[in-house]
This record gives structure tokens, sequence and C-alpha cells, in this order.
């Protein structure tokens, strides 16, 4: 293997230090670069990051990098969906009917320490904080970073170098500016915004509500969850219109406003969070949106990878998942062609087939996400999207190997495509729906009739797209 390539990745975030970690594993001299402080000696802000869901994509990056273990210690299992209704009642809506399929609470700093302290105890890891990139030259595969200490510029270059910069990519937008080549770009904002709150421990650290689960108050247009931490608290997370609502961000603008909207729609969780004014204000209010762009790559030098390549919206759990699992697939195409002995890397080929294999699945996923936030706020507590989850989970029970929900080939399904999980998810989804709502499942048909009436009905709508997508 050609161990003597060195290589420049902006951005010590999640992708980019699991990146570092796994590219440094591999024997490539890596220089990572991040704009803010170490996180692991300063304090975080509070309100700036949304809890995050592990799942099993995500693991799959984790365990590549020998790092899965320390991981899950950090992690809290999430069995289900916990709906809080209007009334006041909460009910468990499991993810899966297999057993032993979950997803996790992560704290987001505290799983990049995990993350940077694997890669800086390799001796071919120099990590740098504190440098904001100003500049790259892109087919030098060079940055100019500002150094916030000093105000001083400083030049770093490698053989190549791979922007893991996040949503607000610097390295993307030296390619959206470049002038030698087509570059295209899309950045689609929701009209919803989000502030993160607390639900926070009981005096003696422990939980105010149940613990293992996402907790959900849909309520159509607006909608609250909350994630639980280790230390007994949970981060809430409010979604909201900006504006043109009876109740958005632009008109929660006292103390008594705030808490008369809580004591409206979500008096059960008002209930439970005793500095919710204070922490309303002093908190920002962050924008959702989805970013999409190619190419990924220029010159056969630079390379987007995670957020800075395909940004999505958090409703399905798998911003930080599919970027982990940017890393397997990066990984995957070194095998086929990193250099052996004292040849060079063609990372040219490298880029382009890291592109071709994996831009349908980031964009699958956006989409995915998009339509789950309208689900998530609108209809996990009708009485229509209960009873096709009813159906699922008990068909993921009693028929684990031939039936699993479009959740489920998303979050527990690590070897299926994203795209896949789309495709066949959503005609899953339109079958039941239509069976459900036609009478054609009645409660006295046998489960295993059921799931012969849905998989054939579902093939005759995924074989009824096909053709649709080869007409146009």
């Amino acid at each position: 293997m050609n161990k003597k390539d060195n290589i420049l990745i902006v951005g010590a975030g999640l992708c980019g230090s699991l990146l570092a970690l796994r590219l440094a594993q591999r024997g490539h001299q890596i220089t990572l670069v991040e704009k803010r402080p170490d996180l692991r000696k300063v304090t975080q802000d509070a309100g700036r990051s949304i809890n995050l869901a592990l799942s099993d994509r995500g693991l799959r990056g984790l365990r590549l990098a020998g790092v899965e273990e320390a991981a899950k210690k950090l992690c809290i299992p999430m069995n289900g969906r916990m709906i809080h209704d209007r009334e006041n009642n909460t009910f468990l809506s499991k993810y899966s009917g297999r057993k032993n399929e979950f997803i996790n609470s992560v704290s987001r700093p505290g799983l990049n320490m995990v993350l940077l302290d694997a890669a800086e105890a390799l001796p071919n890891v120099k990590i740098i904080f504190n440098h904001g990139c100003e500049t790259v030259d892109l087919p030098q595969a060079s940055a100019t970073f500002k150094n916030y200490e000093t105000n001083e510029e400083v030049t770093l270059s490698g053989d190549i170098l791979l922007g893991t910069d996040g949503a607000g990519s610097a390295v993307r937008q030296s390619m959206f500016m470049h002038k030698k080549f087509l570059f295209s770009f899309s950045q689609d904002w929701l009209t919803h915004g989000y502030k993160e709150l607390e639900i926070p421990a009981t005096n003696d650290g422990g939980y105010r509500t149940y613990k293992n689960a996402l907790h959900i108050w849909p309520r159509g247009e607006d909608m609250l969850i909350a994630l639980p931490n280790l230390d007994g608290s949970f981060t809430v997370t409010l979604f909201l219109p900006y504006k043109n609502s009876d109740y958005c961000f632009e008109n929660l603008n006292t103390p008594e406003r705030v808490t008369e909207y809580f004591q409206k729609e979500f008096p059960d969780a008002l209930a439970l969070m005793p500095n919710l004014a204070e922490e309303f204000f002093n908190n920002p209010t962050g924008p959702l949106g989805t970013v999409k762009c190619s190419p990924w790559s220029t010159y056969g030098k630079t390379l987007l990878l995670g957020d800075a390549a395909h940004a999505i919206v958090p409703f399905y759990g798998q911003g930080m998942n599919a970027s982990f699992e940017d890393v397997v697939v990066f990984d995957e195409i070194l095998d086929k062609y990193e250099a052996k002995k004292d040849e060079k890397t063609d990372w040219e080929t490298v880029f382009s087939e890291y592109e071709a294999n994996r831009k349908k699945d980031t964009d699958a996923i956006a989409d995915l996400a998009v339509d789950n936030f309208h689900e998530m706020k609108e209809h996990t507590a009708s009485p229509l999207f209960q009873k096709k989850r009813k159906l699922e989970t008990a068909f993921e029970a009693e028929f684990p190997q031939e039936y699993y929900s479009k959740y489920s080939l998303v979050t527990f399904n690590e070897h299926i495509s994203y795209e896949e999980a789309l495709r066949k998810g959503r005609a899953q989804d339109k079958a039941i729906l239509n069976l459900i709502d036609d009478g054609k499942l009645p409660e006295s048909m046998p489960l295993q009739e059921k799931l012969k009436l849905v998989k054939r009905e579902t093939k005759e709508i995924m074989h009824d797209d096909s053709v649709v997508k080869n007409l146009k």
C-alpha cells in the first residue's frame, strides 16, 4: 500500500474526524483542520445542534474504524416514538417489530471527542484548531486559513484535499465560485426553524419522563421532540414556522407569549421545563435546509463528503449516519483503487466512482428526511397512521425476514441503499394505506394473508412507478 499520500482534511466535525481516523489507519499522513476551538477544552454553547440519533449505518462506520464500543458507552437506546397527544395521553409506537432493533440518543460533542481522541492518538495525524478556511486552490489541493488566535493567514496543502466542513462549507463555496467548470448547487430551506430547550434532570439525577424513547408532540404545523441524555436531562427541540402562523418564532416575543403557547399546545412538556422562558430567549433559532450539489470533486485533487456535499434536514435521524456511511463507501472504493507498493493512487478515479456510487443515495435520504418531517408533525398521532404502524409492527414481529417497513429499511438495514429503501418503502406505505382505507385488510383476515396482499399491491405499485419513470 502507498503510505506516502499527504491528505488535508478541512473540518473536524463528526464526518471529518471519522474520515481522518480511517485514512490514518490506512497509512496516510493526515492534517485535519477545524475552525472552532478544540471542543475537548472549551464549554460548548447551548442550543446549537440537534441531538443525534445513531443507528445501524452510523454504527457500521464506527465499527470500521474500531471505535464502535467506545461510542456505545455514550448511547441511550430509544425503542420507539413516545407520542404525546393534545389530551396529555401518551403511547409508544415502536420503531420495529423485531427484537433488538432500536436507535440511540447520543451527544454530538461526546461522540466527536471519541473520534478526535482516537485520531489524535495516531502518529500520522496532526489536528489544528481555530483555523477558518478562507480560500481553496482546487487544482493544487491547498487552502488558506485564518488563525483566529493571531489573525495571521497560513496556507496548507496536501496531495489531495477533502472538504468535510459542513453545510456552510468553505470548500464547496470555492467550487461554486470557480470559473473553469460547471458546478450545480441548490439550497432549499423549510419555512420552519428550530430551537433547542431542555427538560432538566430531577434533583437526584433521574429522568422526569420515560427514558428509552424519542418523545414527540405532533401538532400538525408545529412539533416538539425530546431525546434523553446520560445526565438525566432531555434535549428538547421545538420546530415552528418562522412567520405567518398564530404561533411562530416571529410572534413568540415575550415570556408570557411563550408560556401561553406551551400551555395550549404542550402542557405536559411545560410542566417538565422550569427554565423554558429563559432558554427560549437565550438559545438561537436555527434554520432547516437541504443542500445538493455536483460535482463533488474537481481536478482529481479535491472532494466533498458529509454535509458539505449533501446536508439534510434532521427528521429521519440520518444526517450523521449518512456521513459515516460516506466514509464506509469511500473506504470500500479505496480498497479497489488505492496504490500498491510505490505506485501513485489514482485519486481522480476514486473520487469519480465514489460520487457515482453515492450521490443517488444521498439525494434519496434528503427526500426521505423531508417526507418524514411532514409525517412526524402531522400524521404520527392519526388513527390511519397508527393502524399502518400497528400492522407493520405485527408483520415484523411474526415475519421478521419477510417484511421491513420503510423506517426499518432506512434505519436498520445498512446493506440496503437509501435509494432502494426510498423506492420500496414509499410503495409499501402507499399499498398499506390504500388497502386500509379501502377496507381490504379487515381484522378477521389472517396476518399472513394480509402480508401476501400488501406484498402483491406493493409489487404492482413499484412496477407502475418504474413504467412511469421510464416513460419520462
